[in-house]
């Protein structure tokens, strides 16, 4: 990665005491920021920690002698250093003396998005959210630069703190050909980005730091105009920014619905609800947790939809690899949702929501991209199996069922505790089973009908305890052993062979001798790879045969 900071320029600032030790320090190119607070040490803050850089107090002639040097603090106590990206944040006292300076070192880094360079193409406008420092700025610089080079996009940057594209009045050339409108108060920001819209006829829009009720609605109005956003906001989690009232319209926007007895009892819900109100103003959204580790929701509207149903969700996470390699890994999180009806008043439906149990699963898959522009090769490894913590390695092997007059939590929770190979879903044509309330399942024809004419079995049971719910569970598995299958103890000390010879049996048995209640002829294996499967497949309590000549011999499944 290609790096400019101009480190100097922002050095020369400050006092000669100051100056000295960073001009020596064998860390100066990782220097995040710099703080002068009156009558303390100056300290360097770094990756690794903060360092003081002197014996000397900060005194007023220090913070004067660095405050003549540079131009003078906007509406948000910020200010800069001509042409180039630092940025320099002032705290003052009750009488409006400045007592404390932060200086924070910009830098433009080169090649920092390539992991979501593919994300770029596709024109999906793109939400970047981290904490402060985590380098979400940094990206959006350079997501600008190619949008503006590399793409030949008409680029418009909403640079309220000129923080993007540099103080001064001429853009850092880190920027590229995107143009930039300064903003001179930051409580006008969002008229300044309608005015970019309609005065410049972009197709891009870039705002940093999105924070206020009026620029989520500037940005919502933009993103109905056909314009492109990229945008950022501080909040770690995509589910903070559902719990933001200020930003929640960012993602469509929070609300309660009540819903009727008929479609409560399908949902197995209670009657209100919480449901996202609109379209997302952002199709795509980043959680940068770390510098080389990216979370991606590329169908924010599906994410936020199956957060506030406490469904499980697919995650897609990217890391930066040593070698200059990017993976990619799959991993599984599930929300639990918890809703106070106590009071249903909007003003307090998100101190009433909260997320809970975020439990993530290891990474299924490894891809490894050595330049991003060519054509991406996968790759499974097998000793991932191991890492599983007892679920099934592919969603699609799971069978598929659909609850009717039950609560989705309460069966989730004993499918979760039991380590059960069930995928609840919300599509009755997608499901395997059905498990519904007697009551609930006697009154309903239709949902009979529908399950006789696709095949699909119904469990019905008298109560939705758990006692009923786990043994209506166990009875569609349909043998008492595969609940209690430690998957991780049959996988421990087994070299890459007899996992993959493992992984293919479980997967024939649960794709298709569970699901399509159809014979599986396995790949031909050596005598002991044969009895390891043999072994796991005696715990499903199925039967096998052996045939083939000698060598090539192979195991048949045979469904019940």
């Amino acid at each position: 990665m290609l790096i400019a900071d101009d480190l100097d320029k922002l050095l020369n600032v400050l006092p000669k005491f100051i100056k000295d030790p960073l001009n020596k320090h064998p860390s100066k190119k990782l220097l995040i920021e710099i703080v002068m607070d009156l009558g303390r040490r100056p300290e360097a803050r770094f990756p690794d920690g903060p360092q003081y850089l002197s014996i000397l107090n900060i005194s007023w002639n220090d913070l004067d002698l660095c405050i003549k040097k540079i131009p003078q603090f906007s509406g948000d106590n910020r200010s800069g250093i001509e042409c180039t990206l630092h940025r320099i944040s002032s705290i003052k006292n009750r009488k409006g003396s400045i007592v404390g300076l932060t200086f924070r070192v910009g830098r433009a880094i080169f090649g920092t998005i390539s992991c979501i360079r593919d994300i770029l193409y596709t024109g999906k406008s793109i939400l970047l959210l981290g904490k402060p420092g985590v380098g979400k700025t940094t990206a959006i610089r350079e997501i600008t630069r190619v949008l503006a080079d590399e793409m030949e996009r008409r680029v418009v940057i909403i640079d309220t703190s000129n923080e993007i594209a540099g103080d001064g009045d001429i853009p850092h050339p880190a920027i590229g050909r995107a143009r930039r409108m300064q903003v001179a108060k930051p409580e006008l920001q969002h008229q300044v980005m309608i005015e970019a819209v309609e005065n410049h006829m972009p197709e891009v829009i870039i705002i940093d730091e999105i924070g206020t009720e009026l620029e989520a609605i500037a940005a919502r109005t933009i993103a109905e105009r056909g314009v492109q956003l990229v945008g950022t906001a501080h909040g770690n989690y995509l589910h903070s920014i559902i719990k933001n009232p200020t930003l929640s319209d960012l993602i469509g926007g929070i609300q309660y619905v009540t819903l009727g007895d008929d479609e409560a009892k399908r949902r197995g819900s209670q009657k209100s609800v919480l449901e996202r109100k609109a379209i997302p103003a952002f199709q795509v959204a980043i959680e940068i947790h770390e510098r080389n580790s990216w979370v991606i929701h590329e169908r924010v509207d599906n994410v936020v939809d199956n957060i506030l149903q406490g469904s499980v969700i697919s995650l897609q996470r990217r890391k930066f690899n040593l070698d200059g390699s990017i993976s990619i890994g799959c991993e599984n999180s599930s929300f639990v949702e918890f809703i106070s009806h106590n009071n249903h008043n909007s003003d307090g439906i998100y101190n009433k929501l909260s997320l809970l149990s975020f439990n993530s699963s290891s990474i299924q898959d490894q891809v490894s991209i050595k330049n991003p522009n060519l054509s991406i090769k996968t790759s499974f490894d097998p000793s991932d199996i191991l890492s599983h913590n007892n679920n099934i390695v592919e969603s699609s092997t799971f069978m598929r069922l659909y609850a009717y007059g039950i609560n989705m939590q309460q069966i989730e929770s004993v499918i979760s505790n039991l380590h059960l190979s069930i995928l609840l879903t919300r599509d009755l044509l997608k499901a395997n089973y059905i498990l519904g309330l007697r009551s609930c399942i006697k009154n309903n024809s239709k949902i009979r009908q529908i399950a006789k004419s696709r095949d699909i079995v119904i469990y019905t049971i008298h109560s939705n305890s758990s006692n009923n719910i786990v043994r209506a569970l166990k009875q569609m598995l349909d043998t008492k052993y595969v609940s209690y299958i430690s998957w991780q103890q049959i996988c421990a000390q087994k070299n890459l062979n007899q996992l993959d010879a493992l992984n293919e049996a479980r997967c024939a048995i649960e794709k298709i001798v569970f699901l399509y209640k159809d014979s599986v002829e396995l790949l031909p294996r050596g005598y002991n790879l044969r009895r390891l499967q043999s072994y796991l497949i005696s715990l499903y309590n199925l039967k096998y045969s052996t045939f083939g000549k000698l060598g090539y011999q192979r195991l048949i499944i045979y469904p019940r």
